[in-house]
This record gives structure tokens, C-alpha cells and sequence, in this order.
């Protein structure tokens, strides 16, 4: 029979490992649309989220470690399934908006080079 403290900790990894899920789908919906802004301020939503399943866990196993027996918990199991599934998600999403963060970057140097260019043509032609 697994414990309720064991249960409490499966449903709360779960929890909060969900939420974190959340929080990155609309990270990237901001994406789509680039908001980078708005999906960045998600993924810190999302990582406070990741953070708190993660030390659930860590403390779960760190008891056990020190000898507070802990028997097997398929729900247990898969709350650590799910939230390293998420983390790795996570991490996608991060390297997602970096990526859009830098191809943002140049488009803006590029068209304030454009402007500029545009600029110096209408000067030229008067």
C-alpha cells in the first residue's frame, strides 16, 4: 500500500510540473506572434512552477536516501516522468525564444539600415 504523504508528492509533482506546462504553451503562443517580452515573462512563470515539482521530488528522494523507507508508486513513477518530459519542453521552448530573441535583433539592425538607406535616396533625389 503506498502512503498518502507518497501520494501527496506524486499529485503535487504533477501539479506543478502542469502548470509549468501551462505557463510554456503560452510562452510560445507569445512566440507565434512575437511577443518575446510576454512569452520570456511565461517561461519565468514556468520555471518558478518546474522549480517547486523539482524539490518536491529531490526531497522525496532525498528521504529515502536516509533511510525513510519508500516503497514503489507507479503514480510516484510517473509524476517523474511527466516532470522530466515538461523539463525537457522547457528547455526547447528557452532555446525557441532565444532563437526568435536573436533573428529579432537583426531584423531590427537591418531595417533601421534600410530607413537610413531610404533616407539618404530621398535626400539624393530632391
Amino acid at each position: 500500500m503506498v502512503s498518502d504523504k507518497r501520494v501527496q508528492e506524486a499529485m503535487n509533482i504533477i501539479l506543478h510540473a502542469g502548470n509549468a506546462r501551462a505557463h510554456c504553451t503560452k510562452a510560445l503562443k507569445y512566440l507565434e506572434v512575437s511577443d518575446i517580452e510576454l512569452a520570456k515573462h511565461e517561461m519565468e512563470l514556468a520555471n518558478q512552477d518546474i522549480v517547486q515539482a523539482h524539490k518536491i521530488q529531490t526531497n522525496a528522494i532525498s528521504s529515502e536516501t536516509q533511510g525513510d523507507p519508500a516503497e514503489y508508486s507507479v503514480l510516484f513513477a510517473h509524476a517523474q516522468d511527466t516532470l522530466m518530459t515538461i523539463y525537457s519542453e522547457l528547455n526547447i521552448a528557452k532555446r525557441l525564444i532565444n532563437i526568435m530573441d536573436h533573428y529579432n535583433q537583426r531584423i531590427n539592425k537591418l531595417e533601421k539600415r534600410l530607413t537610413k538607406l531610404e533616407t539618404v535616396e530621398e535626400t539624393d533625389t530632391r
